[in-house]
């Protein structure tokens, strides 16, 4: 028989006359017998009615989440086993093992796990339960890759840290490249780009280039460390460079170059190296003023393109001063003024010469020396010292120049120049080819009437809309560049050595010479080792 229940509007009614009198009043159980009566019902109904009207009620059953079937414990360890059968099955394109075939493999053949055998009774697993516990507890594919938190770092001080890298120009090519290769087309116009991970400001410059190239990411990293004119203060050795896994950071050539200059050089992890995390997150610092360079400034070549690589660093160098002169990201001031003002105590680390850059940039190579102590390359001959002939020694090539330098064992000689033969002025460069120009193609009816001022590009005079940053007063503080000489082309490495140098330098042996001279070049040698000094002093003590 169904229980009689109190309307609800009576309960309210009842429930408002009760807290109007006191909480030992005896009206207050008249009035609940007077209720019971009029509906009908004892007066526990009543008082039950009044209780449940103000509480809570679950909008899920008290055993929800729980199975019926097996215990919790049990079938989280089956979510789990399945679980881990999708992320072992999972390739690249995100295909992995069905709930159901899973299933099916755990009924018919088990699986091994660290806790033992595993292999549940058929008709135990559904597909609808299994997924719903997965989804529930967990262990679905959407909360496997999601990501970690992203941890944001930013450098102290001024050339701590710059990030580096490339990227293709929206411009593709330029009519007048400096250089083809033969048998190839057009080289692509790559813009280079170094950011200063403290205050953000950037140095960019286009290079025409067959792919990334070791070559020419020493040429730009040398023009970014070297002092600039057009009122650009930016300059310095950094203390590290942060890029990408491409062949410029796996090029032998530029870790020895790197390491000569003091750079640490940092990459990221590739992607798969470090687990579920996309490991290349980092990036946006360097590839932001990308994506600025090309909206902001390449959109303007549909009036005018660069014709020349040089033109086009002219113009994108007018652009960077206007980029950089923007507020920084989170500091009251401008990108340069920020760099300016987080300088190091000691300020920037000077750059060194080109010349002197030429001869930390060497490629190794593993020969073996002729029997007439030379090594020939593309019909140009070098020869080497006499005590090398037929030893496997590693050639170090110049990059820039035709030096070459031979080490043996733990020594190394040289410089040796081409003997006979045409100098390969571009040895280890491409060869520079004939220009050719194409015909532009013509733009739309509408596009051809419009004009922009040449101004806008050139830089002559610099529109309102384009400020120019106020330059520093004050020169950048800067430290003198320490030479490593890894080459020893500046100090002999030992006093022998030294001799050597002089008797060759004097075309006779020591030991034939006065004492006096004896004495003066024992003396000479104990107090330096400088090339340059020995070879002075030597020839004005000997010229009298």
């Amino acid at each position: 028989m169904k229980r009689k229940a109190l309307p609800g509007e009576a309960v309210l009614s009842l429930r408002r006359r009760l807290d109007a009198l006191p909480a030992r009043s005896a009206e207050r159980r008249c009035l609940v017998e007077e209720t019971a009566g009029l509906y009908g019902v004892s007066t526990a109904t009543v008082y039950r009615a009044l209780r449940e009207r103000m509480r809570p009620k679950a909008l899920r059953r008290a055993d929800c989440g729980k199975t019926r079937k097996m215990p919790v414990e049990e079938m989280e360890r089956y979510c789990e086993v399945i679980a881990a059968l999708k992320v072992r099955t999972t390739n690249k394109q995100g295909r992995h093992l069905s709930t159901v075939r899973a299933i099916e493999l755990l009924e018919q053949f088990g699986v091994d796990t660290p806790q033992g055998f595993l292999k549940p009774p058929p008709g135990l697993l559904t597909k609808a339960s299994v997924n719903r516990y997965l989804k529930g507890w967990g262990y679905d594919r959407l909360r496997f890759a999601a990501q970690p938190p992203a941890v944001r770092f930013q450098a102290r001080h001024s050339n701590e840290c710059w990030h580096f890298d490339m990227s293709p120009s929206d411009l593709k090519h330029i009519k007048k490249p400096p250089w083809i290769e033969d048998g190839r087309s057009e080289p692509t116009l790559m813009l280079f780009s170094v950011v200063d991970d403290r205050s953000g400001a950037c140095y960019q410059e286009y290079r025409c280039v067959y792919g990334e190239d070791a070559e020419s990411g020493l040429r730009f990293l040398f023009n970014a460390m070297a002092p600039k004119a057009d009122h650009f203060p930016f300059q310095g050795i950094p203390t590290m460079i942060y890029t990408d896994n491409g062949p410029i950071a796996k090029s032998r050539v530029f870790q020895h170059v790197m390491d000569y200059l003091g750079v640490q050089v940092r990459t990221h992890l590739p992607a798969g190296k470090d687990g579920r995390r996309i490991t290349a997150r980092s990036k946006g610092k360097v590839e932001r003023p990308f994506r600025t360079v090309k909206e902001a400034h390449e959109v303007l070549y549909h009036f005018h393109q660069p014709e020349t690589e040089e033109e086009a660093n002219r113009w994108l160098l007018q652009y960077l001063l206007h980029y950089n002169g923007k507020p920084h990201r989170t500091e009251p001031h401008s990108r340069i003024e920020d760099w300016l003002r987080n300088l190091p105590e000691a300020g920037v680390q000077q750059m060194c010469s080109w010349e002197r850059f030429c001869t930390f940039a060497r490629e190794p190579e593993r020969r073996r020396v002729g029997p007439d102590a030379r090594v020939a390359v593309d019909g140009v001959a070098y020869e080497v010292d006499a005590d090398l002939a037929g030893e496997q020694v590693i050639l170090w090539w110049g990059i820039f120049d035709n030096e070459l330098y031979v080490e043996h064992g733990q020594h190394r000689h040289g410089p040796y120049f081409p003997v006979g033969g045409p100098i390969p002025l571009h040895r280890y460069r491409k060869f520079k080819k004939t220009r050719t120009e194409k015909r532009a193609d013509r733009i739309e009816e509408l596009a051809a009437q419009l004009g922009l001022p040449r101004a806008a590009l050139d830089g002559h005079s610099t529109p309102a809309a384009l400020p120019r940053p106020v330059p520093s007063p004050e020169p950048v503080p800067a430290r003198p560049f320490r030479d490593p000489d890894p080459f020893q082309e500046l100090r002999f490495p030992n006093a022998i050595t030294a001799k050597k140098a002089i008797a060759e330098f004097l075309c006779q042996p020591l030991a034939r010479l006065p004492q006096d001279d004896c004495a003066f070049i024992e003396d000479l040698v104990a107090e330096t080792l400088a090339k340059r000094e020995i070879t002075d002093r030597i020839r004005r003590h000997f010229k009298r």
